[in-house]
């Protein structure tokens, strides 16, 4: 199925008339398309997936054409070259696979309900209807649809409706625009609407099962951000409208459709009452991430899906980059820090990673390549990287001149670059393209070595790697004068040591503010300078010291054993990115553990020491007025002291589902999801299994929802694993798009890992014919690989991953799981008895 040539060579489009009749009852559509446009050559072809093609003419004559399932083709000949305007008209079914034309399901009042929605990231446009479904095949589109309408359903487009004439819908002629970003829905939906500075009308719609102000939060993000990209990009948004959609059913997060972004509900609506700032913050994010799209995707796209980045990343990067403006208390930076940072440098360190810039032509890869802590994590980073070199101003300069040079076109990463390069006076191509190019990132050695103070670069990997002489250019941000912008070559001298610590004044240090894709191995004379001033270092420092030896004992090169003494250091710290560093080293220890051991117990009794003190300063309920940092902070130790299985704790949180039980959605949002865990866990049973899953299918509350499915996955009993395992395939009771969330719970549970673990192996056909034309798909993988960490367990899963090596979009993953699990197993095997011994010292 690989296309070797792109169908954009043989047709180009230039206006579609597309018109499509959809029948919610029997789950079928009908449709014609005509498509202007310059053929290139006699034999031409369009998309297609899973449709019945029932004609096709060329300038209203027909012509010879052959369904080629294989390649998703109609190929087409044609009596000449040169302009042509195509007429084919087809049939489709719906799917319940959440991609191309599909029903999302959702209740009121009990009646169960259904809207339509789209979902055409990457190639599902081509079941919509027939098009050259590929990113450089841009035009315009005059949409029409026809449904089973009902009184009171509203319906959006990418563009406004212009008119509705025997019962059909008509909208506006769009901009020149990519096929993956055309969208539209109906249904019985609430909305409410406002303006910009500009005159863009803003709009937000979900369900009615949704209390109207759910809509508000998104509503004041979404306008607001607008108004700050046109300002930031200094280029206009371009439509007359931004809708923005919550669907029911959804398999990614959200999806930047031109004019009509859809999200999952949880990411787009929320209680403004009773939303832990987490969730806040998430949502802000994601809804500031989709509308910079509008312009880094939609605007000017990608020439092709190799150069995915060039969306993504930017993407992500903006997210933080306006959230950060326009709600400067969300500290929303500090978010980057314990979420895309951490998430990049660890998937990054695996030998065999995608580098961000990735070749890719077969249908079936392209979904593979949304690799999020590569194309938008280390993505991210790397524009971060940029923007810091080349500074804001140049930025904004170098964009709206890229804008303006390849508005309603496609662009390349080299493109991207030269903008930024004629904006600056720097050549930020040769700089970035050492990152886009190639897979993996530096450790940067820092030693004194002879008395000088010498910098080398090396790639870090976690487990076996082979060495391919990589090198970077890196921003090394070091605190001394002496050290150079741009480490270009693998071994750095700066001088004398003694010198250059008495004329600074402090400890040196690389890396300031976390900015730059590398970690940092200092040797032990410069680590121990560091330690004795950790009390000087802000609190980035601080997580980014964690982080940096989290990630070279994950890679080998010190011991695990060695960071836990450090760690009372930072547990009075009332920085949540600090506790984040802190309690992800927690939870990586655990991997050194066997349920109910002394070493278990011993890591259970480190977790309540390192919490106690801000346990007892937070307590279980949010005060007024409190800091966002005590807000964040909460959940992480809370957590660690019902790890600790610490009583009052348990006691405390038993009394506040008994004090809730009528009314477990207004519990705290941000200690919701613990009380429910440990009411579970420690007080459980059949009849309050059955209450929180009646509870879960009865709540629109996204962040609900997702409390109880923690909750739930973490019990301990193994009738009700069994009774849980069996609602895996009942989508009435756990929908598609929440599955993974749910397996992975009751796998990371040590009672439910064996059960979990046989129900993916029995019913993966069904998993694959259910969330198999996503991309989310091959996360559940992932998800596997990130749980297990015994020899076994990777024999297990190289027994049953290894023969589907070669299904296409799988192969990368299997092959990048397989070196995770078997690095922690080494790991483990290597380390295991020093790390507990450590523990076991630290809390004599």
């Amino acid at each position: 199925m690989t296309e070797l040539t792109h169908f954009y060579n043989l047709f180009q489009p230039e206006h579609y008339d597309v018109f499509i009749d959809i029948n919610r009852a029997s789950k079928q559509i009908k449709g014609t398309v005509q498509v202007s446009g310059l053929a290139k050559t006699t034999e031409i072809a369009v998309h297609q997936k899973y449709m019945q093609i029932a004609s096709v003419q060329a300038d209203g004559k027909d012509v010879a054409y052959a369904v080629d399932n294989a390649a998703e083709a109609i190929r087409i000949t044609l009596p000449a070259t040169g302009k042509t305007t195509l007429n084919i008209a087809y049939s489709a079914p719906l799917t319940d696979s959440m991609m191309g034309i599909y029903p999302s399901y959702y209740e009121v009042d009990g009646q169960k309900k259904q809207i339509i929605g789209t979902q055409f990231e990457t190639t599902a446009a081509r079941q919509a209807f027939p098009c050259v479904d590929e990113p450089e095949a841009k035009a315009t589109f005059d949409l029409a649809l026809k449904f089973d309408e009902h009184e009171g359903e509203t319906v959006l487009a990418n563009m406004p409706e212009t008119r509705v004439e025997n019962g059909v819908h008509y909208f506006d002629t769009t901009v020149r625009m990519s096929t993956y970003l055309v969208a539209f829905a109906f249904g019985e939906l609430q909305g409410k609407e406002t303006t910009t500075k500009s005159g863009v009308k803003i709009g937000v719609f979900g369900t009615k099962a949704h209390k109207a102000n759910e809509l508000d939060f998104a509503l004041d993000i979404a306008k607001r951000s607008i108004e700050f990209y046109e300002d930031f990009y200094q280029t206009p948004y371009p439509l007359p409208h931004s809708w923005q959609l919550a669907l029911p059913d959804f398999s990614a997060g959200a999806m930047e459709n031109w004019g009509l972004v859809t999200y999952r509900e949880a990411y787009l609506l929320l209680d403004p009452d009773n939303t832990a700032l987490e969730m806040k913050q998430r949502v802000a994010t994601v809804i500031a991430h989709e509308l910079a799209h509008q312009w880094f995707g939609d605007l000017v796209t990608m020439k092709w899906w190799d150069n995915l980045w060039l969306n993504e990343s930017f993407a992500n990067m903006m997210e933080y980059v306006a959230i950060d403006a326009i709600e400067p208390d969300m500290n929303i930076w500090e978010v980057f820090q314990t979420s895309e940072a951490p998430a990049a440098l660890q998937r990054d360190a695996t030998d065999g990673v995608q580098s961000v810039h990735v070749q890719v032509e077969n249908p079936a890869e392209i979904d593979s390549i949304f690799d999020s802590a590569i194309v938008y994590a280390k993505g991210a980073r790397m524009l971060v990287m940029a923007r810091a070199l080349v500074g804001t101003d140049a930025l904004r300069a170098g964009l709206k001149n890229y804008f303006a040079a390849h508005k309603y076109g496609n662009a390349t990463g080299d493109d991207l670059w030269e903008a930024l390069g004629d904006a600056s006076g720097i050549d930020v191509g040769a700089i970035m393209n050492s990152w886009l190019e190639q897979p993996g990132y530096p450790v940067v050695t820092a030693a004194v070595k002879d008395g000088k103070l010498t910098l080398s670069q090396k790639q870090f990997f976690i487990g076996d790697g082979v060495d391919k002489d990589h090198q970077w250019q890196i921003p090394l941000a070091g605190n001394y004068a002496q050290t150079p912008q741009i480490m270009k070559d693998k071994t750095v001298v700066l001088g004398d040591y003694a010198q250059l610590r008495s004329e600074n004044g402090k400890p040196f240090r690389l890396n300031v503010g976390n900015n730059s894709h590398f970690i940092v191995r200092y040797d032990q004379q410069l680590l121990d300078d560091i330690l004795a001033h950790t009390d000087e270092l802000n609190h980035i420092d601080q997580l980014q010291l964690l982080q940096d030896l989290r990630l070279l004992a994950e890679g080998r090169q010190i011991s695990y054993a060695s960071i836990v003494p450090l760690l009372k250091k930072f547990a009075d710290s009332k920085a949540a990115v600090v506790n984040d560093a802190l309690y992800v080293i927690i939870g990586k220890l655990k991997k050194f553990t066997t349920p109910d051991t002394e070493s278990e117990k011993n890591l259970q009794q480190l977790a309540n020491q390192l919490s106690a003190a801000n346990v007892a300063r937070l307590g279980w309920q949010p005060q007024a007025g409190e800091s966002g940092d005590d807000q964040l902070t909460r959940p992480y130790v809370l957590s660690a002291a019902l790890y600790a299985k610490n009583t009052d704790a348990e006691a405390q949180a038993h009394q506040l589902f008994t004090q809730n039980a009528d009314k477990l959605g207004s519990l705290p949002a941000d200690v919701r999801v613990f009380v429910l865990k440990n009411e579970v866990v420690n007080y459980g049973s059949a009849e309050l299994f059955n209450k929180l899953l009646a509870e879960s299918k009865q709540t629109a509350d996204a962040s609900f929802k997702a409390d109880i499915a923690a909750a739930l996955t973490g019990t301990k009993d193994p009738a009700l694993i069994a009774e849980l395992i069996k609602k895996f395939e009942d989508a009435d009771t756990i929908k598609p798009q929440d599955l993974r969330a749910w397996f992975r719970g009751v796998l990371a549970n040590s009672a439910g890992e064996q059960a979990a673990w046989d129900w993916i192996r029995n019913d993966w056909q069904w998993l694959e014919d259910t969330v198999g034309g996503d991309m989310e798909f091959t996360t559940y993988i992932t998800v596997v690989a990130s749980v297990f960490r015994t020899a076994d367990r990777l024999a297990e899963f190289k027994a049953f991953f290894e023969p589907k090596v070669n299904v296409p979009g799988l192969g990368r993953e299997i092959t990048m799981d397989t070196k995770v699990i078997t690095s922690r197993v080494e790991l483990v095997e290597a380390e295991q008895a020093a790390v507990n011994a450590a523990v076991a010292e630290e809390v004599k």
